[in-house]
């Protein structure tokens, strides 16, 4: 097994008052290369926190965190960063696209952040806008696209490092059924086509048919973790 995630025994405290508040306790996924995972459960239960564990920016009380092969708890704050900009890409419930940028150049400007030459980004921004289907859109800017074309760009955007781990937060909350499907099998087809790991939180369990695992959460545990049936897939 090619593990992309490795989160063992990782608990999440808080300062609450005169005690703590357990965010996370004891929770445990290994996810491999090309696996999508559907993270469920009540609002509360720790889904969130869970991606901030998993996307190094909150450190866990205790547990382990690898990303890629590589384990987080000993990393300095530049080096978490560098893990995440190159290992991690992040998809929000909003898109957070800048207003000024076009479609193409929202990506390009992840790379030119890397470092990387801007001819190489500009014809790598230009196939994932293509795999995602926004070919045409490259040249629009944030106002004149719809809801689920800034998802597709946020999508593309998030594959710009190559990363092991995609962590998807709601991708469908502010579109309607046939654009969430569209977003979420678009999801099935990066994961399998860039053999990245995907945890994606959804509230819509509509869609957990179109993923490989389902984890459901509640009080910080993951209570269940079990295969889904491709039946929709």
């Amino acid at each position: 097994m090619n593990t992309a995630l490795n989160l063992a025994s990782v608990t999440l405290e808080y300062p609450d008052g005169d005690g703590t508040l357990k965010a996370l306790d004891d929770v445990n996924v290994k996810l491999a290369r090309g696996e999508f995972l559907s993270l469920v459960g009540p609002s509360g239960s720790g889904k969130s926190s869970l991606l901030a564990v998993a996307a190094t920016l909150v450190r866990p009380t205790a547990g382990l965190v690898v990303i890629g092969g590589i384990d987080a708890g000993g990393l300095s704050e530049a080096e978490r960063t560098s893990l995440r900009r190159d290992q991690i890409g992040i998809i929000f419930q909003q898109p957070n696209l800048l207003p000024s940028l076009t479609a193409l150049e929202q990506l390009v400007i992840r790379d030119h952040l890397r470092g990387k030459p801007a001819r190489a980004a500009t014809r790598r921004a230009a196939e994932l806008l293509d795999l995602v289907g926004l070919d045409p859109a490259a040249g629009k800017r944030p106002h004149q696209l719809s809801g689920g074309q800034r998802q597709r760009v946020n999508i593309a955007r998030a594959l710009m490092g190559d990363p092991a781990v995609l962590l998807v937060d709601e991708p469908t909350a502010a579109l309607d059924h046939d654009r969430s499907e569209a977003i979420v099998r678009l999801l099935r087809h990066v994961t399998e086509e860039f053999g990245v790991a995907t945890v994606m939180v959804t509230h819509d369990t509509g869609f957990v048919p179109l993923t490989d695992t389902v984890a459901s959460m509640r009080d910080g545990r993951i209570s269940a973790l079990r295969p889904v049936s491709p039946s929709l897939a």
